[in-house]
């Protein structure tokens, strides 16, 4: 039986377009979006479908809009990410337009550490195989990340090449796909380790996340680390208001 893709939603495709207009330059920072008019022109769509689009522009980050006055491109890091959604940043950053590689820099099975072991629910002196990678935004690196699956899903040596596209992906393909995640951010500085990966300076600011990811069954089938450089990749979430308080 063929698989069926589902095809994006329009207002996701117009939210890509004109995200990939801001990243490459047509709509600079502090620039005023052209009207609805013109935009609903350029696309082919309606008013509707348009609104939708700058408005998941807005909750990413990359446009607000100024009462009376319009709308406008907001100055910052290049890449956003909300951490209301869990996805591949590397599809992600490919959608974007922008020239995206990874590099693997390591991948070994070993035994995990207590704390890997812990939050993948494994028993003591388990073996994992833990990934080292860096993704390239362009020319300037953009996250390091050290993710740790169970030896059960992954091989070390057999998925070397998967590893360099999206974990979720592969997961998926054995029979794991990602049903939710548990992050906690925090700020913090570069190591000179990181410094070196990253191509910052030591004691850099990076944002710094880790994550369990869990997939349908409920079994923690992922464990990561990622520092992430502000400059270049931005992480945001997006809060909506309480509404009406009572008084």
């Amino acid at each position: 039986m063929a698989l069926t893709r589902t095809r994006p939603l329009l207002p996701d495709v117009v939210r890509s377009e004109l995200r990939r207009a801001i990243i490459e330059g047509e709509f600079p920072p502090g620039s005023k979006l052209p009207n609805e008019g013109a935009l609903c022109e350029r696309f082919a769509v309606s008013r509707i479908t348009l609104r939708e689009a700058v408005r998941g522009l807005m909750e990413d980050g990359y446009v607000v809009r100024r009462q009376g006055a319009g709308t406008f491109v907001t100055s910052g890091p290049t890449l956003r990410n909300s951490l209301d959604t869990n996805f591949s940043y590397t599809e992600y950053l490919q959608s974007t337009g922008i020239k995206v590689s990874k590099k693997v820099l390591e991948a070994v099975r070993m035994p995990g550490e207590a704390e890997v072991l812990a939050d993948l629910d494994l028993a003591p002196h388990t073996e994992v195989v833990t990934v080292r990678r860096v993704r390239i935004a362009g020319r300037k690196p953009a996250i390091f990340s050290i993710d740790s699956l169970p030896a059960d899903i992954v091989d070390a040596k057999a998925d070397l090449k998967a590893f360099s596209g999206s974990l979720y992906r592969l997961l998926s393909a054995r029979g794991h796909s990602v049903d939710h995640a548990r992050a906690v951010v925090t700020p913090t500085l570069a190591t000179a380790e990181q410094a070196t990966i990253l191509d910052v300076p030591r004691g850099t600011p990076l944002q710094h996340v880790k994550q369990v990811d869990y997939d349908t069954a409920g079994r923690p089938v992922m464990r990561s680390l990622e520092w992430h450089v502000p400059s270049v990749i931005e992480l945001r979430v997006y809060r909506r208001g309480p509404g009406p308080v009572p008084h």
